[in-house]
């Protein structure tokens, strides 16, 4: 029952149809999903990722329409890397965010790795993380057809960043339930005054596995809203092993969501002392289960628990068009 490393982050847009355009033209990923929240179908649920969408490439948004801006605080997950091949690749993003006219920092070093900050349209803050020194969890493909360059394409989910107000409740969750390990790769906080950042990674390591741990005390709780991040999900082989992670939780008392069958994977949802929601999600079935490779993303995708409904649903969506010309 070892955790394989990051699967998904999802976080929230108030306007599908601009986080489309920005994530597929501007950052070049693939819309490998074009679904529902499955417990609101009346939004969007996007997913991007490398060109099949294979776990641990995934970057996903609800879409919630009137959604206020994110106010940043702790209890928040507050950063998601993107991972791309090297420092030089790096170099080109400087440039083409600067194209786009999109707020970004340095190139910076923390924990041995090379960074670059950067916000979307919405204000959700990411980075792109240099591999070119990283060992572990093996990266995605980007996809063939993205405007960007292939060998300069975002190659995964890089760490993910945790703030939190108590960080000891949160490191006993990480590593006595869920078997992260804590590196001698900690870093200093880019605000003065407060601790270190801490590193943990699960699996093969490197960064498609690293959690980054930042102890705040000096913000408010995070008002959740657009350019928000939603929840974490990391990697679970199969089936019978979440079953067994169900059964580990429930018999440590942990309010959970049981077993629950997303279609395209399956999952489990608890949230941890500081609030913050993590999911347990299998690698398969997979976003090509009920579209072919090549037209992943273009047309309306639902469970087959919702075929029955679809005409309801699609009558309370506002048109996104995504299909490729």
């Amino acid at each position: 029952m070892k955790l394989k490393g990051i699967h998904h982050i999802s976080a929230l847009t108030a306007n599908a149809q601009e986080n489309f355009k920005f994530y597929t033209e501007v950052i070049g990923m693939r819309l490998v999903k074009k679904t529902v929240n499955q417990d609101d179908t009346s939004v969007y649920h996007l997913f991007y990722g490398d060109e099949k969408g294979n776990p641990g490439t995934e970057l996903t948004f609800f879409e919630i329409p009137m959604a206020a801006k994110n106010h940043h605080g702790v209890s928040s997950i507050s950063s998601i890397g993107l991972r791309v091949d090297n420092d030089a690749t790096l170099e080109y993003w400087k440039k083409r965010l600067d194209d786009y006219q999109i707020k970004r920092g340095e190139i910076v070093e923390r924990s041995g790795k090379k960074y670059l900050d950067f916000e979307d349209f919405e204000g959700q803050r990411l980075s792109f993380v240099s591999d070119q020194t990283n060992k572990g969890v093996k990266s995605g493909t980007p996809w063939v057809h993205s405007p960007v360059p292939q060998d300069k394409g975002a190659t995964g989910l890089g760490p993910v960043k945790l703030t939190v107000r108590k960080p000891e409740t949160t490191i006993k969750v990480l590593t006595e339930i869920l078997g992260f390990e804590k590196t001698d790769r900690s870093y200093p906080s880019s605000v003065d005054g407060q601790p270190d950042v801490i590193v943990f990674e699960t699996g093969e390591g490197g960064n498609g596995a690293e959690i980054h741990l930042e102890e705040r005390n000096d913000l408010p709780p995070e008002r959740m809203g657009r350019g928000g991040v939603h929840h974490v999900a990391f990697r679970v082989e199969d089936d019978n092993e979440l079953h067994q992670w169900v059964e580990k939780i429930n018999r440590l008392q942990i309010p959970n969501s049981g077993f629950v069958d997303r279609f395209y994977f399956r999952s489990l949802y608890f949230r941890e002392p500081n609030g913050i929601l993590f999911e347990l999600a299998t690698d398969g079935p997979g976003f090509d289960t009920d579209e072919d490779l090549d037209k992943l993303g273009e047309s309306l995708a639902l469970p087959p628990f919702f075929e029955s409904k679809r005409e309801q649903i699609e009558a309370k969506l506002k048109p996104l068009h995504t299909k490729r010309n």
